[in-house]
């Protein structure tokens, strides 16, 4: 199930950081500090890998989404979305 802006703003710090699933392994993690930051699991040649698009309110869900959406047709093409990462800072 689809994450909401209400429910990512609803939700509170517990004692140990905790997830929320936005679907397709992208979740918004929250810390105890009350921290939010968007995370994408994924797996590639068998390894288990994450990648961070940022923290909420700095990306929203809409480019949270947009992030995943665009890494995932990455890996789709066989390459690795972290591998692909500095050359777009370079583009």
């Amino acid at each position: 199930m689809e994450l909401t802006i209400k429910e990512i703003e609803n939700a509170k710090p517990r004692d140990k950081r905790y997830k929320m699933a936005d679907g397709g392994g992208v979740c918004l993690l929250i810390s105890p500090s009350g921290a939010k930051l968007w995370v994408w699991r994924y797996r590639i040649g068998g390894a288990e890998k994450n990648m961070a698009f940022g923290e909420y309110l700095l990306v929203t869900l809409k480019e949270a989404r947009e992030l995943h959406f665009a890494a995932r047709k990455t890996l789709d093409s066989g390459i690795d979305p972290m591998a692909e990462l500095p050359n777009a800072f370079l583009s």
